[in-house]
């Protein structure tokens, strides 16, 4: 079974970058198509990016489309999440996950993932 840790997060201010990790550990022999979810205070889960197992094909939600960028370090192990000019509205809980039984290239539905990190806060101050 994989296993996903988040690291990465804090608190900010407005305009700042901050990089997120995942290290996937477990399983590792195969590549996985790899997503980034987020979810503020009393709002549903939302999709940020997804990262294709290949690593050739990204996918992001509208909301942070040319701020953030997914990509991977295969000899690591860890996909990251690097966040620039960050907003206010960019609060979260930032989750990562894995979707190892799946063929898909991307996927922006959280129920297309079975494997989930337990999330790192990123708090941006205004």
């Amino acid at each position: 079974q994989v296993q996903l840790l988040e690291s990465g997060g804090g608190l900010v201010q407005a305009e700042a970058s901050l990089r997120l990790s995942c290290a996937i550990s477990g399983p590792t022999s195969s590549r996985y198509l790899m997503g980034w979810f987020r979810q503020a205070p009393g709002k549903e889960r939302e999709f940020v990016a997804c990262l294709s197992r290949s690593g050739q094909t990204t996918y992001y939600a509208d909301s942070v489309k040319d701020r953030f960028t997914i990509s991977r370090d295969n000899a690591k192990n860890t996909v990251y999440l690097l966040m620039n000019t960050l907003k206010p509205e960019d609060t979260a809980v930032y989750y990562c996950a894995a979707a190892t039984r799946s063929s898909r290239t991307i996927n922006m539905y959280a129920y297309g993932y079975d494997s989930w990190g337990q999330g790192t806060q990123v708090t941006v101050a205004s």
